[in-house]
């Protein structure tokens, strides 16, 4: 079961930006490598603090975080992931944050100065289709991905103009004396390296199209629109880069017979006037299952039978929503001559005449209950 991202951090919900940002760096420097040499139970807190703050940082993740918790991100969709994550990483990502803590820049993990940060290729951006079995049950989808990949032979060499820090630093003199600012080196784009041998039919970075596999585990309950990531499946980055990550976008495709409210599924089902009056046994396709119902005698046309967890799953693993049946009575357009003189005669008949009881709700009254 993993941690809270707001217990690893300590701080709350309500928690600003810069709430986050200072609890970070307070949880990161006090287990950071080069305070707790040789320690794995510090090196384990320090990514998880990473982990933590990568999600809370970004404000789309955040949001998914706090509607369906840590299963938003799981099946390798999430951003980090504390015990399988490269220090290096961590320390390219978010080495801004401590400023002059350790000597005006990490450390690299195990001891040395830190060297220049790993540029990270782009992501890319897929949409997967979803039925709504898939979505009760969860799927394993594999989906064919074009990216950029290393081409075969291609090698590297360190760039001359930054001499591999993937960054330059320029003096200027102003009216309160000279400035020094550092600024990413134009020639190698912050890669600290340059293409030392291009093979036919690479780009310029020494990448070519390639189409893989992806496998992508998506969990039960997911809903429209929501974005997974599958970490490390986007373009490469040059050089020594770390590649990008892979988007997908869920969408869900529209059932033909159950319609969806958040984890409850709606179900209008028609029933015969003699089934109304009769009762009767009726089926339910929910694509999940057969679930049977049985219609009692008298039923009125609106009733709503709510059939406890025939639902779909929470996301978070908070239970299951429910089946909610709509019944409604046909009426038929046509009648044979026979059927029109058995009306007829039941105009008249007082077992016939409407007579609501307290316990017959209103339209209105029903749909205030379903909202309740």
């Amino acid at each position: 079961m993993k941690n809270d991202y707001y217990e690893i951090l300590g701080i709350d919900k309500s928690a600003s930006a810069a709430d986050i940002k200072k609890a970070y760096r307070k949880m990161a420097i006090k287990y950071h490598p080069d305070k707790n040499p040789g320690n794995k139970e510090a090196e384990e807190n320090f990514k998880k603090a990473a982990e933590a703050y990568e999600i809370l940082s970004d404000p789309d993740k955040k949001a998914r975080y706090d509607q369906f918790g840590h299963a938003a991100f799981e099946g390798g969709q999430g951003g980090f992931h504390a015990g399988h994550m490269n220090m290096e990483d961590i320390f390219s990502q978010f080495g801004d944050i401590f400023g002059s803590a350790f000597g005006g820049g990490f450390s690299g993990f195990g001891g040395g100065s830190r060297g220049r940060a790993r540029v990270k290729g782009s992501n890319l951006r897929i949409r997967v289709k979803l039925t709504l079995p898939e979505i009760i049950n969860g799927v394993e989808k594999k989906v064919k991905v074009k990216r950029l990949v290393k081409a075969d032979g291609v090698t590297y060499k360190t760039c001359s103009s930054c001499n591999g820090q993937g960054q330059v630093t320029r003096i200027t003199n102003t009216i309160l004396g000279r400035m020094q600012t550092a600024t990413t080196c134009p020639t190698c784009q912050g890669a600290g390296e340059v293409i030392d041998h291009k093979p036919h039919g690479a780009n310029a970075q020494g990448l070519v199209y390639k189409e893989e596999s992806v496998s992508i585990k998506i969990p039960a309950g997911v809903v429209d629109g929501v974005q997974l990531k599958v970490t490390g499946k986007g373009n490469d980055a040059p050089g020594n880069g770390i590649p990008g990550d892979l988007l997908v976008v869920i969408q869900e495709e529209t059932h033909k017979t159950l319609k969806r409210e958040g984890n409850n599924l709606h179900y209008d089902m028609y029933i015969s006037m003699p089934e109304a009056v009769l009762g009767a046994s009726k089926e339910i396709d929910t694509s999940n299952g057969i679930v049977r119902i049985k219609i009692e005698p008298g039923t009125q046309s609106g009733k709503i039978l709510r059939l406890r967890g025939k639902g779909l799953p929470s996301l978070e693993g908070y239970g299951t929503g429910d089946l909610l049946v709509h019944i409604n009575v046909w009426t038929p357009k046509n009648v044979s001559k026979e059927q029109k003189t058995f009306f007829e005669q039941m105009m008249n008949d007082q077992n016939f005449k409407p007579q609501p009881t307290s316990s017959d709700k209103s339209f209105f009254e029903k749909v205030k209950d379903m909202f309740s």
